[in-house]
C-alpha cells in the first residue's frame, strides 16, 4: 500500500495547568527537512524531538509547531512598572519624530520587552517532556494515517495509469504484423536497386542482418511487460517505495524510448506518445510517494 508524502494532524492534551497543542504538516521531499518551532524553554529538547519527528515520518518536508499555554489566568505579575513607562516614553518619542501612527504602541512595548518576572525561561518539568513526546507521537500516528489515506488515491491513479500503458503495448504487438510487412516491402525495394550493381554478398548479407536486428522490438517489449509487472508488485508489497518506483518508471521509461525510436510505423510511434503522456502522469504522482 503506498503512501503518500502530504499529511496532516492537529492534536492537544491537558497537563496539570497547561494545554499542549502539537500540528504537523507534511509535503514531498527527497530527505526529511525538519522546520519546528518550540516554545523557548524547549531548545534544549529540539535534536530529540526531530529524531522522534524523522522516525516516524521518515521523509517529506515536515513542519512541526508545539505551543504550550497556561491555563491559570491569575498568576501574579511582578512588573516593572518604572522600566516600562520608560520603554514606553522612548517609543512614544520614537513614534513622534517619524510621524508614526502610535495607537497600539501600549501592547507593542508589552511584546517588545520582559516587563514580567514570569516570562523568565524555566526548563520544563521530566513530566512535561513526556507528555509533550507522547503527543508528538500522537500526532505522527494521526499525520501518516492522514498519509495513507492520500496513498491509497495516489495508488489508484497510478495503477490505472499503469494499466492503460499496458493496454498500449497490446496495440503494438496488433501492429507489428504490419510494421514487419512494411520494413520487408522496403528491403526488398532496396534490393532490387542493388540488382545490378556490383556489390560484396558477404557484407551485405551483415549489413541486413545488422538492420533487421537494430529494427526488431521483440525484447523491448518483453522487457516493458516485465517492467510493468513489477512496478505493480512493488506497489502492492512494499510501504516505502518512492524512490524504487521512480527507479522502474525510469526503466519504463526507456524501454517506451526505444520502442519509439525503432518503430519506423506511424501508428506505433502513436501508441508511443500516449505511453509518454501515461508514463510523465504517473512520475509526477511518485515524487509525491513516501
Amino acid at each position: 500500500m503506498l503512501k503518500s508524502m502530504t499529511g496532516y494532524s492537529k492534536v492537544s492534551a491537558n497537563f496539570q495547568d497547561k494545554t499542549i497543542d502539537v500540528e504537523i504538516k507534511t509535503l514531498n521531499s527527497k530527505a526529511a527537512d525538519i522546520i519546528l518551532k518550540l516554545p523557548s524553554n524547549y531548545k534544549s529538547q529540539e535534536i530529540s524531538i526531530k529524531n522522534l519527528l524523522q522516525n516516524g515520518l521518515l521523509r517529506g518536508k515536515i513542519d512541526c509547531i508545539i505551543t504550550i499555554q497556561t491555563n491559570q489566568t491569575s498568576l501574579p505579575l511582578n512588573i516593572n512598572e518604572e522600566v516600562f513607562i520608560n520603554y514606553y516614553k522612548e517609543l512614544e518619542k520614537l513614534s513622534k519624530k517619524v510621524e508614526a501612527n502610535n495607537e497600539d504602541l501600549f501592547s507593542q512595548a508589552l511584546h517588545l520587552f520582559e516587563i514580567s518576572d514570569n516570562e523568565k525561561v524555566v526548563p520544563p518539568l521530566k513530566e512535561e517532556i513526556l507528555a509533550v513526546n507522547n503527543l508528538i507521537s500522537e500526532a505522527i500516528e494521526n499525520t501518516n494515517l492522514f498519509r495513507s489515506q492520500e496513498g491509497e488515491v495516489l495508488e489508484n491513479d497510478i495503477v490505472k495509469r499503469i494499466n492503460i500503458i499496458k493496454e498500449l503495448s497490446l496495440q503494438v504487438e496488433k501492429n507489428e504484423p504490419q510494421r514487419s510487412s512494411l520494413i520487408k516491402e522496403r528491403l526488398k525495394q532496396k534490393l532490387m536497386e542493388l540488382k545490378d550493381a556490383s556489390i560484396d554478398n558477404n557484407r551485405l548479407e551483415q549489413e541486413m542482418i545488422y538492420y533487421i536486428e537494430k529494427l526488431d522490438i521483440t525484447e523491448e517489449k518483453i522487457r516493458l511487460a516485465q517492467h510493468l509487472d513489477y512496478f505493480i508488485e512493488t506497489i502492492k508489497k512494499e510501504d516505502f517505495s518512492g524512490k524504487k518506483l521512480g527507479f522502474i518508471a525510469q526503466e519504463i521509461n526507456r524501454e517506451i524510448n526505444t520502442l519509439g525510436s525503432k518503430a519506423q510505423n506511424a501508428t506505433i510511434q502513436q501508441i508511443v506518445v500516449q505511453m509518454k503522456d501515461e508514463l510523465e502522469k504517473i512520475k509526477e504522482q511518485i515524487l509525491n510517494v513516501l
